[in-house]
């Protein structure tokens, strides 16, 4: 069982949301969850810790930075002796997929959450924290995404080894009518034989063509969830899937909850 988080429930109508979080040594792990519309960047300011998730347990350590989609169940646990402090920076999910096609930014598409060790990257963390305590602007997020990612674009995830004409195919994917299109519309995008797409997203990504549109399906499906009342059957075919029943199996084995279990939950959700 698991919390399905919704962004509105705590930012209030401000752009993004920001705190700092400290969970000590002998405390609770957080509530397992996941997010029904909204990425988040942990910055790791201090102490050690335990990022848990569901593919195993990652060590987290001052100066870690890690990007949660939506799509992740994970919760934190603190270590000894000092536990963990981190600033959370939560924004919608609509907002960072403009960020990235504006931007042609590649390579923060790989499946689980990605994660960065980059010390210099607290106190771009910390300004943010400071901005949402007075009255944050669209500017100030923006601004966190610009800083933050000239310091990880070094180790970006798949660069530099993202071909171009990859990068470009992934992100022109996320259009809800190439998304409906499939591998064969990937492939067509990409302009490569499948064979040839196979072996780029493989060697790129860590992925097949087939797990990424699917994750990238399930994704999708997850904020028409969150965010519409479109019935589920027709949720499943703007987002490509053959049947509503075989629809409700994959995103049922994805998040543990069925569509209607998670729109239920995250359209009551809430952030302690």
């Amino acid at each position: 069982m698991h919390q399905v988080l919704r962004f509105e429930a705590h930012a209030f109508g401000r752009p993004y949301h920001a705190a700092r979080v400290r969970i000590p040594a002998r405390a609770r792990d957080t509530e397992l969850h996941t997010h029904a519309d909204f990425h988040e960047f942990m910055g790791v300011v201090s102490g050690a810790g335990e990022h848990l998730l569901t593919s195993g347990v990652e060590v987290l350590r001052p100066g870690d930075v890690v990007l949660v989609r939506p799509s992740d169940r994970h919760a934190v646990r603190g270590s000894a002796p000092d536990g963990l402090e981190f600033v959370n920076v939560a924004f919608p999910s609509s907002l960072w997929q403009g960020f990235l096609d504006l931007t042609r930014t590649a390579g923060w598409t790989s499946r689980g959450p990605v994660g960065f060790h980059q010390p210099a990257a607290v106190p771009v963390f910390e300004h943010a924290l400071d901005r949402f305590q007075t009255h944050p602007s669209t500017y100030d997020l923006l601004r966190f995404w610009t800083d933050l990612l000239d310091l990880l674009a070094p180790g970006e995830p798949g660069a530099p080894g993202v071909p171009d004409w990859l990068a470009k195919a992934c992100t022109s994917m996320r259009a809800e009518e190439n998304l409906r299109g499939g591998v064969p519309r990937l492939v067509e995008l990409a302009g490569v034989s499948a064979a040839h797409l196979s072996r780029s997203m493989r060697a790129a990504y860590g992925v097949t063509p087939t797990a990424f549109v699917t994750d990238l399906r399930l994704e999708h499906a997850a904020s028409l969830l969150a965010a519409t009342n479109a019935p589920i059957a027709t949720i499943a075919t703007r987002c490509g899937f053959t049947s509503q029943s075989y629809f409700t199996r994959r995103f049922t084995t994805a998040h543990a909850l069925t569509p209607t279990e998670f729109r239920h939950r995250s359209q009551r959700a809430f952030v302690p």
